[in-house]
């Protein structure tokens, strides 16, 4: 068997989703058995299918391809021939139910802070707040705002004070946290009216000391002290774990530390824990261990992703993640953002992308994937570039690069 025929982690998802399939002896899985003797193609063969096993998929040469409207599948000549009698809409159906994805995904847009926070062009507050109002619009239930940290460190963000004055009282249902790195920062954020504030640390030792100038439990210390106070105020707090596959000074970081990280957080009070590929080094390889692990000390519903798409690996990981119970997914638009102390690291997963793939696979977003583009299109143009969203590109959205002839 070759390195492409074998799967790599694939079938280690089946014991964390009930709807994927039920755990059954390797020789009750039968190879050829497509179709019943009624011509339907049968539930349990899609389970089957959709483990992963490699008894019943290929990526060899001999394969046949059945085209959706969002990916291709690849099914062994053996395993489908004309007497299955099955329609490539039937097994499409069959595919996509037995894959264990939830019906609805949340999705916490981070572009105003994550996205912007590493931008060189100072980008104005009236901007900001246009770009906040345009996402809300689109259907994000979860934007968050900006970040009360130091303007000596993020210059971009020395206006958290005026951006969340003025969309505090966003009309509708939507949630603007903010991230908040200390107490001070906490009280500065209450005082602007925000309603809901987070906090970050770091799974990498290295990374911690250089981004917050402090070690991890020293962090713990601090984030102690926020959630506290936020819990006498009734304001919620979400934690983010960085550096949970890889740190550029550490390499590799094990899943240990960041199921080690993500418990302090959850046991502090973090009503939700964000699990960041802050360099976006990772795969579905590296993803699916750091998510049992956590798994293990969180429970499930508790978590979410946050993946940069440094290696263009974001979606299958995502993917992956939704199969192993996650329901949030972090992501920016117009794929905006990196991080000032991950050399490197390119910018956070396009939401619209994001949206993009989920609506194919039917899972509700909420989300108008065509205001979207709009908004994508909207600060890429500020910013006087290509906006980062694969579904963008080849959707045609002009954005600054384009020439006015091509506009008009």
């Amino acid at each position: 068997m070759s390195s492409l025929e074998k799967p790599l982690v694939f079938d280690r998802i089946q014991e964390f989703s009930s709807s994927i399939c039920r755990s059954r002896r390797a020789d009750d899985v039968q190879e050829a058995t497509s179709c019943s003797t009624s011509n339907s193609c049968d539930g349990e063969y899609t389970r089957d299918y959709l483990s992963f096993s490699h008894k019943t998929l290929s990526f060899g040469r001999n394969h046949k391809v059945f085209r959706s409207s969002f990916e291709s599948w690849f099914l062994p000549d053996d395993q489908y021939n004309s007497k299955t009698n099955c329609n490539e809409k039937d097994v499409t159906r069959k595919l996509l139910n037995g894959i264990g994805l939830p019906k609805f995904v949340k999705i916490v847009e981070v572009g105003p802070r994550d996205g912007l926070q590493n931008e060189k062009k100072i980008v104005s507050a009236t901007i900001k707040i246009e770009l906040i109002h345009m996402l809300v619009s689109s259907g994000l239930s979860v934007v968050e705002a900006t970040s009360f940290v130091s303007p000596k460190w993020v210059p971009q963000l020395a206006d958290a004070k005026d951006v969340m004055e003025a969309v505090r009282n966003l009309d509708g249902s939507a949630t603007l946290p903010v991230l908040t790195p200390n107490l001070k920062g906490f009280e500065a954020a209450v005082a602007a009216g925000a309603k809901q504030v987070a906090v970050f640390a770091s799974a990498s030792e290295s990374f911690s000391k250089a981004n917050i100038n402090c070690s991890i439990e020293e962090s713990l210390i601090r984030y102690r002290a926020v959630t506290r106070a936020a819990k006498e105020l009734s304001i919620p707090v979400r934690g983010y774990v960085s550096c949970a596959i890889g740190c550029p000074e550490e390499g590799a970081i094990p899943p240990s530390k960041v199921a080690y990280v993500a418990k302090q957080l959850y046991d502090m009070g973090c009503f939700e824990i964000s699990l960041a590929d802050t360099t976006g080094v990772g795969t579905p390889r590296t993803v699916v261990p750091m998510l049992e692990a956590v798994m293990v000390v969180v429970p499930v519903e508790k978590l979410a992703v946050h993946f940069h798409d440094t290696y263009g690996q974001s979606l299958p990981n995502i993917l992956v993640s939704l199969q192993m119970g996650i329901g949030t997914v972090d992501s920016s638009v117009a794929g905006l953002g990196g991080c000032p102390y991950a050399k490197g690291a390119s910018g956070n997963v396009a939401t619209e992308d994001v949206v993009y793939m989920l609506s194919e696979l039917g899972v509700q977003t909420n989300v108008d994937l065509a205001k979207l583009l709009k908004v994508g299109d909207f600060i890429s143009r500020h910013l006087g570039r290509t906006s980062g969203s694969k579904i963008a590109i080849a959707s045609g959205v002009k954005t600054a690069d384009s020439s006015d002839d091509s506009m008009a």
